[in-house]
């Protein structure tokens, strides 16, 4: 379908898409990942994480990850423990809002931060 102008098009879309649902891709913890909670901000990209597994982990933010990952107190995060250190591990990816109610929803992620 040809439209005359960007304007025309835009128009429809956003009609369009109003009462529909939206789908988000959503990463889960595969393999020794584990979801956590940030508890407190310690310094020098270190941080302490409340894990699902019960223990709560002194976590660093990779270089890679330095820049680009912008954490607080609260944010729902994945956690990969260390090997050889379990009460250690590295924060890989941060939840978005919308990620985290779904994992609520499909039971990945309890509701309230006092069950565990």
């Amino acid at each position: 379908m040809q439209y005359k102008d960007k304007r025309q098009a835009n128009r429809e879309r956003s009609q369009g898409s109003q009462g529909t649902e939206e789908y988000i891709r959503v990463r889960i913890p595969k393999g020794h990942e584990v979801l956590g909670i940030l508890e407190q901000r310690l310094g020098a990209s270190r941080m302490l994480v409340k894990c699902l597994d019960g223990v709560s982990r002194t976590c660093r933010i990779p270089g890679r990850l330095k820049r680009d990952l912008w954490l607080r107190e609260g944010d729902v995060v994945l956690v990969e423990p260390w090997e050889f250190q379990k009460d250690r591990g590295d924060i890989i990816f941060k939840y978005s809002p919308a990620a985290v109610e779904w994992l609520k929803r499909k039971g990945f992620l309890k509701t309230t931060e006092k069950e565990f």
